[in-house]
């Protein structure tokens, strides 16, 4: 029997300028006394986490700072990020920063909550995906970037580098109480970091809009719902917004940083494509992006501030997209043509031939050769993907390794 049950979680958001400042009362609102803010190094020089401590201690919470969190976390970096957690009396967890400051901070309050080994709650095939036991210390979440949504998402990324392949913790317990999304976090983000960040939030609204219906999955009790549930009436509504922002304003947000409009718009789009997608899922994109990520470091992304070689996770995820949506148009043909009209302001009814536009327009790499990658490496790449099936069985048509060397090859 499949399914006729979804359910629609959402994660409270505060949006607007200057709404950094409010984290201090939601933390006290919530209980917390002693929090600690998991930040990148970057993040941290730009001050932004103390001024988030200022805001705590105005509601007599004391705060902590972790500056460690890795862009692209890793094993090493979050079991850092869970080691301060569980040693320093905290009884909140706030991530400032991109959807890695994020990822890591929920890491680190779900092991903080319940104990047990890093592979326990990794999804199958790499780790062991126990339920989390229950809900987690608070967690507060307060983005800097405008790209993965993790404010409002149930799911945490880690890249197992020995295995060549990203995995990841999903559960609805991850998912943040509060996002506080204040676009004036945004005024010192670089344009290649603002281009990665904004086609990650268009290609999760285009994935979410195009996934399997939640009616396609088989019917299981309510605690076994996964969170990715397929394509639903609710999570289009955010899919179909986020798209049409990000036609409407992800090359003004990229080509001209001092567009606080353009930028502000394009955060909130992250938040409500977060959304969406935290209810629907992904799928082949995403699927793709984590062994082109992990198996190789060969690429320094311009104008990011860490200068070491990796692929930055939106372009990681869109490399492939275009391919991929090529592959699935005729599985889900009048949704691939709204997304399509919305991304390109309707110039095209082809999503593949959107995304090429949209990459090129804001200067992202446009195929997997440019991040170091050859024919070579497509099976290593395909392996890699066939083991992200939670996202795999969101797609609208049933993917095969043939497939994927199509995508990749197509990619290259």
């Amino acid at each position: 029997m499949n399914e006729q049950v979804f359910t629609a979680e959402a994660t409270s958001i505060v949006y607007g300028p200057g709404a950094a400042e409010e984290t201090g009362f939601h933390l006290a609102r919530l209980g917390v006394t002693r929090a600690l803010l998991i930040t990148d190094p970057h993040v941290a020089a730009l001050g932004i986490p103390q001024r988030v401590r200022e805001s705590a201690a105005q509601h007599a919470v004391a705060a902590d700072v972790f500056p460690e969190a890795r862009v692209e976390p890793n094993e090493a970096s979050a079991k850092q990020a869970i080691a301060t957690a569980r040693e320093g009396g905290y009884d909140g967890i706030v991530g400032v920063g991109g959807g890695s400051s994020i990822d890591t901070a929920k890491i680190a309050a779900l092991f903080a909550t319940h104990g047990g080994e890093l592979l326990d709650y990794v999804n199958e095939p790499i780790g062991r995906a126990k339920p989390v036991p229950g809900p987690l210390l608070p967690l507060l979440a307060v983005p800097t970037t405008a790209g993965t949504g993790s404010e409002a998402t149930s799911v945490a990324i880690i890249d197992f580098e020995e295995l060549g392949s990203k995995s990841g913790i999903s559960h609805r317990y991850l998912r943040p109480l509060v996002g506080i999304v204040d676009p004036l976090l945004l005024r010192d983000l670089p344009q290649p970091v603002a281009a990665s960040a904004g086609l990650d939030v268009v290609c999760h609204a285009a994935e979410s809009y195009t996934a399997r219906a939640y009616t396609a999955r088989t019917k299981v009790s309510p605690d076994r719902r996964p969170p990715y549930q397929g394509s639903n009436p609710i999570a289009d509504i955010w899919a179909v917004r986020a798209l049409e922002i990000g036609g409407t304003y992800l090359r003004r947000a990229v080509n001209d940083p001092g567009d606080e409009e353009a930028r502000g718009q394009m955060m909130l789009a992250a938040t409500i494509a977060g959304i969406g997608f935290g209810n629907a899922g992904v799928h082949i994109p995403h699927a793709c992006a984590y062994p082109i990520a992990s198996l190789k470091h060969a690429w320094t992304p311009p104008g990011y501030p860490s200068g070491r070689a990796f692929v930055p996770h939106g372009f990681s995820v869109t490399v492939t997209a275009p391919a991929c949506f090529e592959l699935t148009q005729e599985a889900a043909s009048d949704r691939h043509r709204r997304a399509a009209e919305l991304i390109s302001r309707g110039e095209t009814d082809s999503l593949s031939d959107a995304f090429r536009a949209l990459m090129g327009d804001v200067g992202a790499p446009l195929t997997i050769g440019e991040l170091g990658y050859s024919d070579g490496d497509v099976e290593a790449l395909v392996d890699g993907a066939l083991k992200q099936q939670r996202l795999l069985v969101g797609a609208p048509l049933d993917v095969t390794a043939h497939h994927l060397q199509g995508i990749f090859r197509a990619s290259l």
